[in-house]
């Protein structure tokens, strides 16, 4: 599998808040989403990203809910960032500069987002609550 992010760099990638971006994924299934049994992390593809970063433009710009905003932008990224309506209107997405800007953006994220605790909390052995 392709190399894949946390929730965490995820969504300072995206400049989203983790809460959006988990609840967006724990309601709709997005491609590039790895999501196992309950207890493991979900993982990002840099796809899944792309995906996500349409839906963000749709939901932002368009005002379009966030169900729409996914099947639309799964329709734009299958036809290469172009997509003609019926009624004639067309959308346009320059989909290299998109993500040659979210891996720009995940660099950064890298460096600076918290990594996952795993197991159990330390237990605390002095009975203080600081």
């Amino acid at each position: 599998m392709p190399r894949a992010y946390t929730i965490a760099t995820a969504a300072l990638a995206l400049g989203i808040s983790p809460k959006w971006l988990d609840n967006t994924l724990s309601h709709y299934k997005v491609a590039g989403v790895v999501q196992e049994k309950q207890g493991v992390a979900r993982r990002i593809s840099v796809e899944g990203l792309l995906l996500l970063t349409v839906t963000l433009l749709f939901t932002t710009e368009l005002g379009l809910a966030t169900a729409k905003a996914i099947e639309l932008a799964k329709t734009v990224i299958a036809a290469n960032g172009a997509f003609n309506f019926r009624s004639g209107m067309r959308i346009e997405l320059g989909l290299e500069n998109l993500r040659t800007e979210i891996l720009s953006q995940l660099e950064r994220a890298v460096e600076v987002a918290p990594l996952p605790r795993r197991g159990r909390p330390p237990k605390n052995t002095t009975g203080r609550l600081d």
